[in-house]
């Protein structure tokens, strides 16, 4: 029997609530409204609680087959691509 198994920490720069909201209402503003809204829009969420978003949890995926499929495949190693479906059954 061989195993493969493939661990994936997604890392991500991370960003609160506060500034995402900021970015897409500036995104929307031209600039002479930005201008006026923004120090506003800073000053009302300055009071509410940094919430930091964009995390996620460590993914696993663990494969067992026969030698002889793990051979067909072509032996892959560390760095080769496979291709695998999932579906509920």
């Amino acid at each position: 029997m061989v195993q493969l198994t493939l661990i994936e920490n997604v890392s991500t720069e991370p960003i609160s609530q506060k500034q995402m909201i900021i970015e897409n209402v500036s995104k929307k503003l031209d600039s002479e409204t930005k201008e006026q809204v923004m120090p506003l829009l800073e000053a009302i969420l300055q009071a509410q609680p940094t919430i930091n978003i964009k995390t996620y949890q460590q993914t696993q995926i663990t494969i067992t087959m026969p030698k002889s499929r793990y051979t067909s495949m072509g032996r892959p190693q560390v760095g080769n691509i496979i291709e695998v479906d999932l579906k509920k059954i």
